[in-house]
């Protein structure tokens, strides 16, 4: 009996001991899974540093690539191209004045009517309409007589008397397709972008094209500015404020553009413009810089773009590509580790399939149980029933990756203003101290949802102004949102050079 006990004890000993070693084999297994995702994140987080000390480094050399790229053509990775702008609204501006805004698979025409003493807009009107889909493979003729007859159709129920009575009027056309402008009212078609093919553009003018089609509809219209919508982001930022100096679009894409001294724009000397300034378009998206935190996954996002070894900025920045940063890192993460289940997810595997607005939403959820980054996971990604502690870590990754993008942005920003002269260090080859430099009011006007919807990137890129300029001088520097570049804007510059009021 005795050696039947012993037995049974020595029994329940040897299944205790394997019980026991296989919940310690888990625990060890399962600290070894959080340490390998522990280290993508450390790994991730050093990567993507943005110290002080390499801000600055990010401002300076966005002002020498500045100054590269207005020294000649082709010198710097910033095109910096010349928009003729050289009249921006003042507020004095009277009238009624017409816009279209043609940008992708939709246009708009609009129109505002002014009072001077930079009153607010008295009217505005606006209409969109898409294009026909067979319009955007037909040819010019077609594209433009469609767009003339939605204007003509647009005064007709306005009841604009001048123009139905024969009178000119001036139009401003934010046309946001690659083009070599050759004047403040005219530019050359480079190539079409954005589903749009119709050979018989290419190499011509686009506003002589519309002003054509205008006239043929018995209209009688100008096309006074041809823009795109970083141009007319600043023009309705200076309407309002006489201190805004540059303008930033942070949404899908993004772009500045910001006042130039012509003596500075070297490469085409002897430009001359009755204000000393014209307006530059940065296009900054393609700004490189090897201080630039890059890390692997811009590379192999870069690698899977159609435009690899392009817009490299612009990829590390805007709402187009920060959900799919964060994608590829939880991608990442579940190749390391099963903590986002066992297998993986197919969709996790597709580009862009997390948007940055869902992102967003993931950074920004305030609930304790995190529900709306569960929801997300499982509805977008398909990662079901993920713990608590594998979501605060998808939070985590969404703060690394939105922080060093807004932080960068404010780098961007900075190294605009230096270049001006305008960041309390005398400019790009200024020696004063800056308790030496008397800092002017420099507003920057700013459009777009990631700025104006993302609440913590926005934060993110006020912080690191402060940090890179200091508080005292941080107080001079103001972003401004405005609303309506593209259109509003575009119909103030019209105004600013319409031959009656100059």
């Amino acid at each position: 009996m005795g050696r039947v006990v012993v037995g049974v004890a020595v029994s329940v000993a040897v299944v205790a001991c394997i019980v026991a070693a296989g919940v310690v084999g888990r625990r060890v297994q399962n600290r070894g899974k959080w340490r390998r995702v522990v280290r993508v994140l450390k790994e991730l987080e050093e990567a993507c540093e943005t110290s002080v000390g390499r801000l600055k480094q990010v401002v300076d050399a966005m002002a020498v690539e500045m100054h590269a790229g207005l020294a000649s053509e082709g010198g710097s990775k910033l095109k910096m191209l010349l928009t003729y702008v050289d009249n921006l609204p003042d507020g004095n501006e009277l009238g009624t004045h017409y816009a279209l805004d043609l940008g992708g698979t939709n246009f708009r025409v609009l129109s505002i009517q002014l009072q001077g003493n930079r009153s607010s807009i008295l009217e505005h009107d606006v209409e969109r309409r898409p294009i026909p889909q067979h319009l955007m493979t037909s040819t010019g003729n077609d594209l433009f007589d469609f767009i003339a007859s939605s204007l003509k159709e647009f005064i007709d129920k306005g009841n604009d008397s001048e123009v139905l009575l024969g009178g000119k009027r001036d139009l401003g056309f934010t046309f946001s397709f690659p083009t070599k402008q050759n004047s403040i009212s005219s530019g050359v078609l480079i190539k079409w972008t954005k589903g749009f093919s119709i050979g018989d553009m290419v190499g011509k003018d686009v506003a002589e094209s519309l002003e054509q089609a205008m006239t043929k509809k018995g209209l009688n219209m100008r096309v006074t500015a041809l823009i795109n919508d970083t141009v007319g982001t600043l023009a309705l930022g200076h309407y309002h404020d006489a201190d805004t100096v540059a303008a930033v679009i942070i949404g899908t894409g993004t772009n500045a553009c910001y006042l130039e001294r012509t003596d500075a724009i070297i490469k085409r000397q002897g430009l001359l413009t009755t204000s000393g300034f014209m307006v530059v378009n940065m296009e900054w998206g393609n700004f490189w810089s090897s201080h630039l935190p890059r890390t692997s996954y811009d590379i192999d996002l870069d690698c899977d773009s159609p435009n690899p070894n392009d817009q490299g900025f612009e990829k590390m920045i805007s709402g187009m590509y920060l959900g799919d940063i964060v994608r590829r890192v939880i991608l990442r993460m579940s190749q390391e580790s099963d903590i986002f289940g066992l297998g993986g997810s197919s969709r996790l595997s597709m580009s862009f399939v997390l948007t940055t607005p869902l992102m967003a939403e993931m950074h920004e959820d305030r609930s304790l149980d995190l529900r709306d980054v569960a929801r997300i996971l499982k509805d977008i990604l398909g990662i079901p029933e993920v713990s608590l502690k594998a979501r605060k870590l998808v939070v985590r990754i969404c703060d690394v990756v939105t922080r060093r993008a807004a932080r960068l942005v404010a780098a961007g920003i900075l190294g605009i203003l230096k270049k001006m002269g305008r960041d309390g260090t005398g400019g790009i080859t200024g020696t004063r101290s800056r308790s030496d430099v008397n800092m002017k009011r420099t507003v920057v006007a700013v459009e777009g949802g990631l700025y104006t919807n993302y609440t913590m990137f926005r934060e993110y890129l006020h912080e690191a102004m402060i940090e890179i300029l200091g508080e005292e001088i941080a107080k001079n520097v103001i972003l401004k949102v405005t609303e309506d570049g593209s259109g509003i804007g575009a119909a103030l510059v019209a105004a600013s050079h319409s031959s009656n009021y100059i």
